[in-house]
This record gives structure tokens, sequence and C-alpha cells, in this order.
């Protein structure tokens, strides 16, 4: 709905689509309490949306400058309406929103803003989950937000989708912020549930818009990272038993798993290698890969998997991905290297407040056999873990470590 507006008001008026996309959801919220929602709750609020858009054009029009594609139809009540209608039909509205992504990573802004702005306006992220994405705080997140709108409105910041080596440059943010919004969705930061499905489904499906588009086609690292999210996702309803607790890797059903989505997997996995290109994206979707295809968790072939966390450090380096290696490294080389590893980066000051260091470091001590170094690594996961889910599983481990100290 913002992106549609936005193509109508122009980027300058970017708060101005969020106000009345805002109202309308206050309508929504109203309305629903009363009359019940409605069978096509989309079309409802578009609806809605289109409404008071038209409203605002009839009553502005004069006062306010819009985007120039749309100016020319707003100018009478005879032609406004039904161009209004075909800005909100479904063709319309995936092309906004791809044009949608490009403005929020236009150059002008900084690589955090883009991100920021992008998750969102675009994906309706709160500034808290977004906070999470970042390892920041809120405020800060705010004021990147208002920097970014301010940029935008000054610059007149074209909603467009860029051409040559302008489109690869916004691309990579675009993908990274894509795959921010699948991590929220695959470790959820707020509410009641482990895994957001629809935030991740969400974020498919803006990879499937960027990878239908004409010019962009042929990027190898789409075709990665859409690989990347659907084997991930496609072990998604195994990932916790009947009462909503989690279960590792180990303990999964694969039956569960959703086999059509995988093939979509390893079939765009196939599709990014032709190029010569390598990605993170391309590295971690091989790394889901050898999970998908080992046959249960006893065959999974750690040895290459450890060996693709080692090529994906030279291409970063970061601390998280040093996390994830050390989780392979323990199941080639034993707990203790493991727990070595990550020692070495305990004091960083995103991985400090991170509860999934503690409980993998947890894991690694009770595999030893080091029940008191485990109860403290545990303790403070619990007081960590943003889920409720999460803590009731920690809090199992940790009296399974009390019982067995003595």
């Amino acid at each position: 709905m913002v992106a549609i507006l936005t193509k109508i008001f122009g980027t300058e008026n970017l708060d101005f689509a969020e106000d009345v996309v805002q109202d309308s959801l206050i309508e929504a919220i109203s309305q629903w309490q009363y009359k019940g929602v409605p069978d096509n709750p989309s079309a409802w609020l578009f609806r809605v949306a289109k409404n008071k858009a038209l409203n605002i054009v009839n009553r502005e029009k004069y006062k306010r400058e819009y985007s120039k594609v749309a100016t020319h139809f707003l100018q009478s009540e005879w032609t406004a309406e039904p161009a209004l209608n075909d800005l909100f039909s479904e063709r319309e509205i995936q092309d906004d929103q791809l044009r949608m992504m490009f403005t929020c990573c236009h150059p002008s802004l900084s690589s955090d803003s883009q991100i920021a702005l992008i998750l969102k306006t675009l994906c309706g992220f709160s500034t808290q989950e977004i906070a999470k994405a970042f390892f920041s705080t809120e405020e800060n997140i705010n004021k990147r937000l208002v920097r970014a709108r301010r940029k935008i409105k000054a610059e007149r910041i074209s909603f467009e989708v860029p051409h040559g080596k302008d489109l690869e440059k916004r691309l990579n943010t675009v993908l990274e912020s894509i795959y921010l919004l699948f991590n929220e969705g695959y470790s959820a930061s707020i509410g009641a549930d482990l895994i957001r499905y629809e935030i991740c489904e969400e974020a498919i499906r803006l990879t499937e818009i960027i990878s239908q588009h004409t010019a962009i086609q042929h990027q190898s690292n789409i075709f990665a990272l859409l690989a990347l999210m659907q084997l991930n996702a496609s072990r998604f309803k195994a990932r916790q038993d009947s009462n909503g607790n989690i279960l590792t890797l180990e303990k999964q059903n694969r039956s569960f798993w959703n086999y059509s989505l995988m093939e979509s997997g390893f079939s765009n996995l196939a599709k990014s290698s032709s190029s010569d290109s390598i990605s993170i994206y391309h590295i971690l979707a091989s790394i889901s890969a050898y999970h998908c295809s080992a046959a249960d968790y006893t065959s999974t072939d750690w040895e290459s998997i450890l060996s693709l966390y080692d090529k994906l450090l030279q291409i970063d380096n970061s601390p998280i991905i040093m996390f994830n290696r050390a989780i392979a490294l323990s199941k080639v080389r034993g707990a203790d290297k493991a727990i070595a590893e990550l020692e070495q980066i305990e004091t960083v000051a995103s991985i400090k407040s991170y509860h999934l260091f503690y409980s993998t470091k947890a894991e690694f001590y009770i595999e030893l056999n080091q029940f008191s170094n485990a109860i403290k690594a545990i303790e403070t996961a619990i007081e960590l873990a943003p889920l409720q889910t999460e803590k009731l599983l920690l809090q199992e481990k940790l009296k399974f470590c009390r019982e067995n100290i003595f």
C-alpha cells in the first residue's frame, strides 16, 4: 500500500503515503471489531486506501505536487478514479514494490539507512524488530529513518528501478534487506511464535518478484538467496513439536519437511551456479543443501559444511559467521575446539546480547560433562532469550544440568 501511494504522491511525500496507510489500518481496526473481518481483508484495505487517496487528490490537487507519473491523470475527477483503479491493480502492485525496494536503496542514503528504510517502509517491520536485526537501539533506528526520509525529500529521489551499474550496486542492499526480513521470520524477536511463517513467505515472494524482472534475471546471487530461503523454509514445520517447543535438527521428524519447496530450492541453487561469482548466499545455500540432502542427522556431511564455513570466513569474518562455524567445528573436531573458537568472540558487543551464543556454548559444555559451566551459560541465555518458547526449552536443559552436576 505504501509503495502504490508513493507512486501516486511521489517520493517527496513518502511520510504522507505512510499516514494514509496508517489511517486505513486504524479504520480497519475500528470497523472490524463491530462488523467482523471481511472475507478479503487485503482487498478491503486496498479499497479504503484508494478512496482516501482519491479524496486527498480531489481536495488538494492544486495545493500539492504529485508524482509526474500520476499528475496527468489526477488533474480531473473524470480520470482520477479509473487511474487509481489501474494503479491498484495486481500488476502495478508488484511493479511498485520493486520500485520501492530500489528507491529505499538509493546511493544517497547510507547503507544502514537503506536497509532500515526498506524493512520499515516495504516490509512493515517495527523499530524494535529492525533494532534487533541491526543489534542496535530503537532510538538509533528512529534517527536513521528520519534522516533517510529527509534525504529522499530533499533530493527528490525518483521512484524507479535503476539501470546498469547503479542497478547492480543497489541490488546488493535490496537482497541484504530481504535476507534480514527472512531471518526475522526464521527466528522471531517478538511475539509468541518462534517462526513467523508469513514474514518468511513475504521475503521469498519479494525475491521472486526481483528474479522475474527482465533487467535483473541473470544475477546469480538472486537465485542463490532464493535457494537459501526455500531450503531453510522447507524444514520449518519440523522445528517445533505439537506443544510449540523447539526441536533441534537432530530431533526433527524429516517426514514433516516440505520436499516440494526443497526441490525449488535445489533448482534455484543450480541456476545460481551459472555465474563464476560466489556470494555469501551461494555458500549459505550450499550449507543448507547439505542439511537437506542428508538422509538422517548422523549422515550429515559436517566436513564439507565446515569447509564451506572456512570459505565463508574469507568473504565475511563477522562474529555471527564465526559463531555458526563453531557448531560445524564441534561436529568435526570436538566440543572443546568449538568452545575455544567461541571464546574468541564472546567479548564482541553484538554477541554478548545474543542468547543463542550462550545456549550453544552450554550444549558444548554438556557434551563435555562440564555441567557447572553449562548452568552459567544457560542462565545467561534464559535472561536474554526474547521468546517464552525458547526460555522453556532452556529451563528444561537447566534442570537436566542441575540433576547431573553431582
